[in-house]
């Protein structure tokens, strides 16, 4: 009689047993799938959390056979080339499979200016301005994946190389507002992307020349002696 009555009063149906049973089963479900490397279940969850919103930071170069920017030159300055493509797209967002078409993607993210002054960026803000402008029909995207070596610099001794000898800067404020500029970040997507960075510029026809002498004056600096691969892709909008 008492077992049976024992039995009654622990109810495997009542609300504080299945709550403890669901959350035994949770934690051992979840220590086994870190354990094991699987993603964890959602075990007691409705539906999935929903996923992280689009980064609007992150921009996708896609070469292939469509887009509105029109490929005058794809060379490999530095290292290996990419494959050749006719035209280029831009889109300001993540693009999970490669579209028909096309020869590669790169990726990058914009992200704070990591070497300035206060001063050099008060510079900056006051000259620059933004990708875009109806006149600026020409552009160039040049990729570019510095070595090893200057990865194993810290954060001051790369500032001394890129501003305090190189005067990465400064060279750039004299063609400032004439070219135009965006800096993407590859590395901070992961050490997998081809390049470490991609820089977008637009200009004028009128003021190819001076885009010329940037580049130039730029690969000619110490900074560039740690660049490995560098591509130069040269752009003309659409009915220009």
């Amino acid at each position: 009689m008492l077992l049976q009555k024992h039995r009654k009063t622990m109810n495997t149906h009542s609300p504080i047993l299945m709550q403890r049973r669901e959350f035994l089963f949770a934690t051992i479900s979840a220590a086994f799938a870190s354990a094991s490397g699987m993603p964890q279940c959602l075990c007691g969850a409705d539906k999935p959390a929903p996923s992280s919103p689009m980064n609007p930071r992150l921009h996708t170069f896609i070469g292939g056979s469509a887009g509105p920017w029109a490929v005058t030159l794809c060379k490999a300055v530095t290292g290996g080339p990419l494959p050749a493509i006719q035209r280029l797209d831009i889109r300001n967002a993540a693009v999970p499979v490669l579209p028909e078409g096309a020869q590669w993607m790169l990726r990058g993210v914009t992200s704070n200016e990591r070497y300035a002054t206060r001063e050099e960026k008060t510079q900056l803000v006051a000259n620059q301005t933004g990708l875009g402008r109806p006149e600026a029909t020409h552009a160039a995207l040049i990729p570019i994946r510095k070595n090893a070596t200057w990865w194993a610099l810290t954060q001051d001794e790369r500032r001394a190389i890129f501003e305090d000898r190189s005067r990465h800067t400064a060279t750039g404020l004299k063609y400032l507002p004439a070219i135009a500029r965006r800096l993407h970040h590859c590395r901070d997507l992961g050490e997998s992307e081809p390049f470490d960075f991609l820089t977008l510029f637009d200009y004028r026809p009128a003021d190819a020349n001076a885009f010329e002498d940037l580049v130039s004056a730029l690969r000619g600096t110490e900074e560039w002696k740690f660049v490995e691969r560098e591509v130069d892709i040269r752009l003309v909008r659409d009915g220009q």
